[in-house]
């Protein structure tokens, strides 16, 4: 009898689903623009974070959108660089002020929209002003955490590392060792291994990174700050998954080849951010 033939196998699919050389490109080029702002001439990491809270803006603005949400764009491209701009002169006292009236400034431009979908077009104009630029504005209160104080760059520099670090320990160690969903309804490939490695990984490389590049810090502040950052980092991973898998959609934009928007890549560092500042501000604080 003639030999049955062989069904046809199908061809590996890529486990991330993007293009890789692409993404490698891109997230080296952002990568290299922030490092250059912040040590070769940091007035350009303001112009740095203003851009991206503009981008992201546009992105949650455009992605609500899809549940019909019409949040005021005006209010928020004005408000949200005024937030991070005002930070950066005025310090953390003026950025609950400039966050209020943000606030302010959507409730009252949505008047003109009349009384229908009042109440949802303000809910997402206010979580937008508060996830984007209130939250990116700590990038700037890092950069200048105080008058005279000269490391600036350097508290940045030691927040991204540290995102780097759990994003990589948390896939690397979820794709090897992972076995226990932590939100299958929210993020699927996201276990409970990998946040472990998340936190071994930034609480080990921030205890060489910390005391090395800080003065005055320790290994312990470094372990301190580490898993403080990785458990933000992580937060905001699934946050941002959260908004999504309400919206209905796979990525905030398509800014970015390889990537998607800008969003999809803040994420992480949005809660990483005032994490950082904070534990920086209490543990090494300004001198």
């Amino acid at each position: 009898m003639p030999n049955e033939q062989e069904p046809a196998r199908e061809k590996p699919k890529r486990r991330a689903g993007r293009n890789l050389p692409a993404a490698i490109g891109v997230g080296v080029g952002l990568g290299g623009a922030v490092l250059a702002s912040l040590f070769v001439w940091i007035p350009a990491f303001l112009g740095l974070v203003v851009l991206a809270v503009v981008v992201g803006i546009w992105e949650m603005v455009r992605a609500v959108s899809v549940n019909k949400a019409r949040p005021p764009l005006v209010p928020l491209l004005v408000g949200g660089p005024a937030m991070v701009v005002l930070a950066w002169f005025g310090g953390a006292e003026v950025l609950p002020v400039a966050l209020l009236v943000t606030l302010l400034a959507v409730f009252v431009w949505r008047f003109a929209g009349g009384p229908r979908d009042y109440q949802r077009d303000v809910t997402a104009g206010a979580l937008i002003a508060v996830y984007v630029p209130f939250l990116g504005a700590f990038a700037a209160l890092l950069a200048h955490p105080g008058r005279g104080v000269s490391d600036g760059a350097v508290r940045v520099l030691v927040t991204i590392v540290a995102v780097v670090l759990s994003d990589t320990g948390g896939y690397v160690t979820g794709v090897f060792l992972g076995k226990h969903p932590m939100a299958p309804s929210v993020s699927p490939a996201k276990s409970w291994e990998g946040f472990a490695g998340s936190v071994v990984w930034t609480g080990a490389g921030s205890a060489v990174a910390i005391p090395l590049l800080l003065s005055d810090a320790t290994w312990w502040h470094g372990v301190v700050f580490g898993v403080a950052v990785a458990a933000a980092s992580v937060l905001g991973d699934l946050g941002e998954s959260l908004i999504k898998r309400d919206l209905g959609v796979k990525d905030m934009s398509n800014l970015l080849p390889g990537h998607g928007g800008l969003m999809d890549r803040l994420d992480s560092i949005l809660l990483a951010l005032p994490t950082a500042y904070a534990v920086l501000a209490f543990l090494v604080p300004p001198s």
